[in-house]
C-alpha cells in the first residue's frame, strides 16, 4: 500500500535556466515533499542540467534524467520526455503523479492542499490549481481558467486514472493534457481545477507573430480532436469582450477551418469525437436553457472500479486515426 500523501512529479525541461530554479525552490519548500521528482532535460544546452544537479545534491528526491539523442523540436518531444520520466518512476509505490512545468511557482502548502482534494473525493482522478499570470505587476487568474479543465502545467492524477488513460499522447497540434482529461471523463473519473490553489506562471507571452502562429495551431488542434463547429463558434464569440482575444478569436477560427479545407485526418477515435460533441451539445443546450441532449455519453472499455496494474506503462502511441 502506498502512503496516503505519497506523490511523484515529472518535469520536461529544455533550456529553462531562466525559470527552473524558481520552480525547484517552490517544490523543495513544500510542507509535504514528493517521493521522487524526475526532471527530464530534453537535450538542454544551457545551464538547466547544472542547476538541477546542484539541487539534487542537497535534495535526494530530485532525479535528473537526460535525453541525449537528436530529435525534432515539436509537441511530441515534450510528451516523449514526460513519458520517459514516468517510466523512470513506475517502480515506486506512489499514489498520485503530477506533471509540473518548469516555469511556475506556488505556495508551500500547494501539494498538501491538493492531496486533500483527492482525499475528500474518491472519484477525483485529475486535479490542479488555477494559473495566474502577471498583469500590471500583479499575478491574477488568467481569463481562460475553468474549474472543469486542468492546465497541463499542473495536472495531478490519481495513479489509477493516469495509467488507465495511458498517460500523455503525442498529437500533431498539441493538446495532450486536454486529450487526457477528456479520456479520464470518458472513464467516469472526476476532473477539477481549484481556484483556491493559485499557481504563478512566469514565462512572458511571446511576440505577436509567434502568438498568432500559436493561436492558428490551437484552432487546428480544435479541429483535430473533433470539436463541434457551433460550439467552437460560440466559444470564440464569447471571448470578444476580453480585449486580447478579439482578433485572436478570428485567427483561431481560421485555424479551425483550415482542417476542413485540407480535409485532415483526425488522430482520435470516433468514440472520442462522439463523446466531446455530446458534452459540447449539452453545454450549448444548458446555455440556452434547453433540456440535455438525450444520447448517452460513450465510455471507454477501461473502468476504474479497481486498481490498475502497477506494471502498466504510459504509451506514446497515439490512438488509431479516424475521419469524422
Amino acid at each position: 500500500m502506498s502512503e496516503p500523501k505519497s506523490y511523484v512529479l515529472v518535469t520536461a525541461a529544455y533550456n529553462e535556466e531562466g525559470y527552473i530554479e524558481n520552480t525547484i525552490r517552490s517544490v523543495v519548500a513544500q510542507t509535504v515533499l514528493p517521493m521522487r521528482w524526475a526532471i527530464v532535460s530534453d537535450g538542454s544546452t544551457d545551464r538547466t542540467d547544472e542547476i538541477v544537479l546542484s539541487y539534487a545534491a542537497r535534495h535526494p528526491f530530485i532525479q535528473l534524467v537526460r535525453v541525449q539523442e537528436e530529435h525534432a523540436r515539436n509537441f511530441a518531444a515534450q510528451v516523449h520526455a514526460i513519458n520517459l520520466g514516468c517510466k523512470s518512476l513506475q517502480s515506486l509505490n506512489y499514489r498520485l503523479i503530477a506533471n509540473l512545468d518548469s516555469d511556475v511557482s506556488f505556495e508551500p502548502t500547494y501539494y498538501s492542499r491538493l492531496i486533500e482534494k483527492f482525499d475528500q473525493d474518491p472519484n477525483l482522478g485529475l486535479a490542479g490549481g488555477f494559473i495566474c499570470e502577471e498583469r500590471n505587476g500583479k499575478f491574477v487568474g488568467r481569463p481562460a481558467n475553468r474549474d472543469y479543465s486542468v492546465a497541463h502545467a499542473v495536472q495531478m492524477f490519481r495513479r489509477e486514472c493516469f495509467e488507465s488513460v495511458g498517460g500523455y499522447r503525442a498529437l500533431p497540434y498539441g493538446g495532450p493534457d486536454w486529450y487526457a482529461q477528456v479520456v479520464a471523463r470518458m472513464q467516469g473519473w472526476g476532473v477539477k481545477a481549484f481556484d483556491d490553489l493559485p499557481v504563478s506562471h512566469h514565462r512572458p507571452t511571446g511576440g505577436a507573430e509567434r502568438r498568432y502562429r500559436n493561436i492558428i495551431r490551437e484552432g487546428r488542434m480544435d479541429y483535430s480532436v473533433g470539436s463541434y463547429p457551433p460550439f467552437e463558434i460560440l466559444k470564440l464569440v464569447r471571448r470578444f469582450p476580453i480585449k486580447p482575444y478579439v482578433l485572436g478569436s478570428f485567427v483561431r477560427m481560421y485555424g479551425f477551418l483550415l482542417g476542413y479545407w485540407h480535409r485532415e485526418e483526425r488522430p482520435v477515435s470516433q468514440e472520442f469525437i462522439r463523446f466531446i460533441r455530446i458534452e459540447q451539445k449539452n453545454a450549448l443546450r444548458k446555455l440556452f436553457h434547453l433540456s440535455p441532449f438525450k444520447e448517452a455519453l460513450p465510455k471507454t472499455a477501461s473502468s476504474h472500479t479497481g486498481p490498475v496494474g502497477a506494471g502498466k506503462i504510459p504509451s506514446d502511441k497515439p490512438p488509431v486515426s479516424h475521419n469524422a
